[in-house]
């Protein structure tokens, strides 16, 4: 198996698309908790923005990281 070259914006697609899946749970089990779905907000906005790059910058980590990666 060859590595292949991917994109930047592919990951970019894939941070965004999965900080919003995971911002949306945030919320919800926020809301659930305490019961106030401002809490929910506020909690969800604050780590939209502060989990976003370090998703980003996690996943070109593991893209330029062969571990777990046979190659034939």
């Amino acid at each position: 198996m060859s590595k292949v070259n991917i994109n930047r914006k592919r990951h970019l697609a894939k941070t965004l698309t999965w900080r919003v899946t995971a911002t949306i749970t945030t919320i919800i089990i926020t809301w659930l908790i305490t019961g106030d779905k401002t809490a929910g907000l506020a909690v969800g906005s604050i780590e939209f923005f502060a989990k976003m790059p370090i998703y980003y910058f996690h996943e070109r980590v593991w893209y330029k990281n062969n571990w777990g990666v046979i190659k034939k």
